[in-house]
């Protein structure tokens, strides 16, 4: 199995888990999940570092400053949808990161994109608005916010690739608390909940597996070609539909199932056309 694929069904395993424990801690403010998600990670990082004696900065620092901002911006607001809608609905919509981050690529990275490529975009949309005409869970503004946490994710994907060559995959990791931590203590602070008991547990659940997720995602997209990798990151929706109904009780009608569908659909085809066509 080459090693782009192993790390992607690592990281997608390991972010299975993460929602499922981040979704148990809803009586939090979300905005302390994430400060704890990056302490762990930060120390993971910061150790294993030095211990490797590898350069904490980094080479390339303005695009590792600019990977950690878009990255803690779409963690931001995922964690947010995660505590305000179905675990299936979020994780899908977080599908969108492969297209636009392949349309993105065209800017970005000089890479190119055919029309038909548009076309699987709107197959995702038609999807969500789907999802949106037949779920009275979903508002909107909850919807606005997981396509934009996407579309922060996918530049974020696109910065990671560009520091491929002048960066170790740690490093990458690094920047991310080091962005995080600064931007939501103010808020941590204003909003602050003691947890209590079992809380502290699924706290180091949830910092540990997204630390993994993290890490092993990065060092995925950075082996393989984004459109081969990113197409085995849509298990996740098996493991958030089966999560949501037997943890959470989350029920779908079947046009919220046939929106998912269409959005996961969308971006299948678009990671199959690109593999298809860099080929």
């Amino acid at each position: 199995m080459p090693d782009g694929i192993r790390y992607i069904l690592i990281s997608t395993f390991a972010l299975a888990i993460m929602n499922i424990f981040a979704k148990l801690l809803a009586h939090l403010p979300f905005i302390e999940v994430v400060m704890f998600r990056g302490l762990f990670s930060l120390i993971a990082c910061y150790y294993i570092l030095k211990r490797e004696k590898i350069n904490l900065w980094g080479n390339n620092k303005k695009l590792l400053i600019a990977r950690g901002s878009f990255g803690t911006c779409g963690l931001v607001l995922y964690f947010y949808t995660l505590q305000k809608m179905p675990l299936a609905t979020v994780v899908t919509l977080q599908y969108l990161s492969p297209i636009f981050a392949t349309i993105l690529s065209i800017f970005m990275l000089g890479e190119t994109a055919k029309p038909i490529q548009f076309l699987f975009l709107l197959i995702s949309f038609s999807g969500v608005l789907i999802m949106k005409g037949f779920d009275s869970n979903i508002s909107y503004f909850l919807l606005f916010i997981g396509v934009l946490s996407a579309a922060f994710s996918s530049i974020a994907y696109n910065i990671i690739r560009k520091l491929k060559d002048s960066d170790n995959p740690l490093v990458i990791v690094f920047y991310f608390p080091l962005i995080t931590i600064p931007i939501v203590t103010p808020y941590v602070i204003y909003s602050w909940e003691m947890p209590h008991g079992i809380d502290w547990l699924y706290l180091f659940i949830v910092s540990a597996t997204t630390h993994f997720a993290q890490y092993y995602m990065t060092k995925a997209y950075q082996a393989e070609k984004l459109s081969k990798v990113a197409n085995l990151n849509y298990i996740g929706t098996i493991y958030a539909l089966l999560s949501g109904y037997f943890l959470f009780n989350e029920l779908f009608s079947i046009w919220s199932i046939i929106g998912i569908f269409f959005v996961v659909l969308g971006a299948v085809l678009s990671s199959f056309y690109k593999e298809k066509i860099t080929n």
